[in-house]
């Protein structure tokens, strides 16, 4: 009997993947935050940038792990 993957893998599965490219682009182009927002909360100097980068990396990596539970439980309850 197979199980099928529920929709709580698919959902943390995108939204990792949308964190991911998030935290990318604002890895690499942090000044996004401003140009879109029109606010410069840190007068320049980047440390509400980092904090964003750093804030996208843990839910990238949590919602990644919490998919791979997921995908475990599936496989485990299929066979």
């Amino acid at each position: 009997m197979k199980t099928a993957i529920r929709l709580r893998f698919w959902v943390e599965m995108g939204l990792a993947i949308i964190t991911g490219i998030m935290f990318v682009i604002t890895f690499v182009w942090n000044d996004w935050v401003e140009i879109v927002f029109h606010v410069d909360p840190d007068s320049g100097n980047g440390s509400v940038e980092w904090l964003i980068v750093g804030g996208l990396l843990v839910a990238t990596i949590t919602l990644f792990v919490f998919a791979r539970f997921e995908w475990r439980r599936a496989r485990t309850f299929g066979v």
